[in-house]
Formats: structure tokens, sequence, C-alpha cells
């Protein structure tokens, strides 16, 4: 993978002992799509590396800043009811709604969310200790996550400015796949071999060459990575996300819901939005919801949302995103001690599953620290490719006096008029459809293709060549 490209024809960097190897018109239109995209996408893809780089590092943030109220200074053998751990937060915090409870396990302290009108989409949790019942702290949270979580997700995502910064992440996301995948290809045509593309040209004196070679091998490494990151960020992003939501729509692979009435958050794993809950809900409920649960076969970490009023059942949802996930869902009536629903994580259809677990590896979680470490890795890696693509260009550059310049030039154009009529008619629609469910990979590509088109025709117009 290379993200910012050649910057010439490949002819020109072979050596004059060796045969010259004609160059496809497909590789000639590749390599200047890699070019422009390199040079004007990587500035997108250096911020989102940053941002994400710094996410990876959230747990250890919370654990941090927000130790003292995640986890107990020593975890009991017998927790106490969850009604008096409630009570407890509800003695702590009085305002609000009660919407859900994380019981705490091992040394994690327990988590009762309350929803609040004024705080929009965040919520409002309280810590408990469950062994002693003691307040521990309270945070805003949203979706479970602590301020600095949440700030860092925001960064990374829309760098703060909300939908409009949207589009910087999901531009980013939208070429990055083709980057990786059209620097495959052009990478492979120089080395011919597995072994040769995961090995840089050690032997070649420095310059564009020795530059070319780290760039491009380590890109061959990032690839899957790469790809991975690309697909799993699309898939929530504002209008590729759109089209993908669509298309679980057309093939019913969404994950099944659970179809309670009056079952809160119905989806499960919500903390809490569904808006506010009568109080005829009674919070004692939750021992006997949670112990229905668990003798169905919940174990690990789950969170019980409650009922829009009293006398429906409650969802307990696992929330054990780390594999193998704990993701069952079940709904219990709590006067009746009995489940009336459940949905199962191996019942999924299976592009959900995927489309869970990636989210999940995309956000450092699936598989614990090593899933934060190699996440860490793409990011640096990625930043080194953008840099080494970057110093190709200067090295490119004409230094004679007469033809001196601060930058390469960019591969020659028309490569597209040594296609094959099959190509092209094949490609168009190809490449239509997908600018079509990703606006932000066609709108900039049909800004490269006019752009191109009137600086070739400047450049025709000054050397007074024939159009």
């Amino acid at each position: 993978m290379s993200v910012t490209p050649e910057l010439a024809d490949p002819l020109a960097e072979t050596a004059p002992t060796r045969p010259a190897r004609r160059a496809s018109g497909f590789a000639a239109l590749l390599l200047r799509l890699h070019f422009y995209a390199g040079v004007l996408v990587a500035p997108f893809l250096v911020v989102a590396a940053v941002t994400g780089l710094l996410y990876t590092v959230t747990p250890q943030l919370d654990a941090a800043l927000y130790g003292d109220k995640l986890t107990v200074a020593e975890a009991g053998s017998t927790a106490l009811p969850l009604a008096d751990q409630i009570a407890a937060a509800r003695a702590a915090h009085p305002d609000g709604t009660l919407a859900a409870v994380q019981p705490g396990t091992g040394d994690q302290t327990t988590r009762v969310v309350f929803s609040q009108p004024g705080l929009g989409e965040n919520q409002h949790t309280v810590y408990v200790d469950p062994y002693t019942g003691d307040v521990q702290g309270q945070l805003t949270t949203w979706w479970g996550s602590t301020p600095v979580t949440t700030w860092l997700d925001d960064l990374h995502r829309n760098l703060h400015l909300g939908d409009l910064g949207r589009h910087y992440s999901e531009l980013a996301a939208s070429w990055l796949w083709v980057l990786a995948l059209g620097g495959i290809v052009l990478w492979w045509r120089r080395r011919r071999s597995v072994r040769g593309m995961l090995t840089p040209d050690l032997a070649a004196k420095k310059g564009v060459r020795r530059t070319r070679g780290w760039h491009a091998a380590t890109g061959a490494w990032l690839a899957v990575g790469l790809l991975i990151l690309s697909a799993t960020g699309l898939t929530w992003s504002r209008y590729a996300g759109a089209s993908f939501t669509t298309a679980l729509d057309t093939l019913d692979a969404h994950r099944p819901a659970l179809d309670v009435p009056g079952a809160a958050a119905s989806a499960g794993g919500h903390h809490g939005a569904g808006g506010d809950t009568p109080t005829t809900v009674d919070p004692a409920e939750a021992d006997t919801v949670l112990r229905v649960a668990r003798d169905n076969g919940l174990t690990g970490p789950v969170e019980l949302t409650l009922p829009e009023s009293g006398g429906q059942a409650w969802t307990v949802a696992g929330v054990d995103n780390t594999w193998p996930v704990g993701l069952d869902r079940v709904a219990v009536d709590p006067a009746a001690a009995t489940v009336v629903a459940r949905s199962d994580f191996a019942d999924w259809p299976l592009l959900a599953q995927l489309s869970k677990l990636g989210v999940q590896a995309h956000m450092g979680v699936l598989f614990g620290p090593a899933n934060q470490i190699l996440l860490a890795a793409l990011a640096v890696g990625l930043l080194c490719v953008i840099v080494w693509g970057y110093r190709m260009w200067w090295q490119r550059r004409p230094t004679r006096g007469d033809r001196r310049a601060p930058v390469g030039a960019a591969p020659a154009r028309g490569g597209w008029l040594g296609l094959p009529g099959w190509a092209i008619m094949a490609g168009v629609p190809v490449v239509f459809a997908l600018g079509w469910a990703m606006p932000l990979l066609g709108v900039p590509l049909l800004a490269f293709l006019v752009v191109d088109v009137v600086a070739g025709a400047v450049s025709r117009r000054r050397a007074g060549a024939p159009r």
C-alpha cells in the first residue's frame, strides 16, 4: 500500500541496463489516481491517524483519571442487593429518572444510570461500591463512556465540529481502502513476489528508490488492518453508513430485536435513552431480574434496562465486548420471574455479527490490550507511510537550474486511453455505483477529474499543442 504514490512513470525508474517494461493503461491510470488521492487525501488520514492513536489509550486514561470511581479498593466476597445499591445512588443523586444498572463484578463498581432531559444523549452515572454500598463518585457519561473517552471519541469522529466535522473522517475512510489496494497493485507490479513486497529494496542507494521501498513495504504489512479500519469506519459514517444500513435492510441482516411490548430499548444495550420512566417501576425488581438472567445463562458483565412502566419486562443485555463476546439479551418478567424473550449473539445474521465485531475491533476493545497495541501500530505505521510518500514527492523534484521545482511532477495523464474497451465499459458503472454509495469517494473523484482536465487544457494551451 502506498498512501502517496510513485510520482513519475514507472519506466523512468528502470535501470538503463534492463529492458524497458511496457506500462499498461490500467497501471498508468492507477498510478495517476494514486498520486492525486495520496497528495490530497493524506492530510485527512494524518488527522484520523493521530486522533485514533490518542483514542487507543482511553482505557489507561480512564484508569488514571477515574480509577477511584470505576473500581473498588478491595473486592468483597458478597455483593449487596441491587435494590440497596440503587437506593444509595438515588440518595446521592435525587434528580433524574432511573434508566439502567450495570452490576459491579470483581473490582468494578456498580453503575447506576439516570436520564435527565437537560443532558440530551448524555446520562448521569453514579458509581457505587457493590460490597459496601458507598457512593464513590458521579460522572456525566455518553453510552457509558467517561468524559475523557467521550471527548477523544468526538475528536476522532468529527473534530468537535458536529455533522460538519464528520465529513473529514468519512473522506479518510472512503479513500483509505482505495489507496491501500492501489498501492498493493503498484508494488506487486514491481516486486512480483510476496517476499519482495514485504521487504524494502535495501540494495537501493539513498534517494527515491530507497524511500519508495520503505513506503510500499510498510504499507503492504499494514494493508489488511487498514482495509478493516476503512470498512468498519464507513459503517457508522454519515453518508456511506446510510448506504450500509440500507444494504442491511435489504438483506434483512440487522441484529434481531427483542420484540417485547414495553421493553425499553428493545435492541438492547442503550443506557437509558428511552425517555422518562414512570415511578411505578419498582427498582427492587432488579434483584429478581438479575437472578433470572443469570439462571438463564447470561454470565459476565450485564446491563439491566428498566421498562417504560411497571408490570412490563426488563431487558438484560450482555455488555462484554472482549473476545469471546458476551452480547446475549433476554427480556425478564419480574412478576413471573421468567424470560419472555431472548436473542443470542450466535443467532444474529452473519453480516450483523461481523459488523459488530469489526466495530469493537476498530474501537480497540475486542482483544483487550493486544487490540490497543495493534491499532497504535497501524496509526504509527500509516503516519510513516504518509511521510515517506511526501518525501518521495519532494525527492522527485527537478533540480536543474532551468527546470527547478519545489516538488515532483505528477505521472503522465491520459492513462485511461490505454485501457481496452471492455474495461471502460465495465469500469464506468462500477465507479459510478461506488461513488453513489460513498459520496465522499465519488465527489472528490469527480473533482480530481475536473481539475485534471482543466490543468491539462491550460498546459496544452500554453505549450501551443493541438488538442
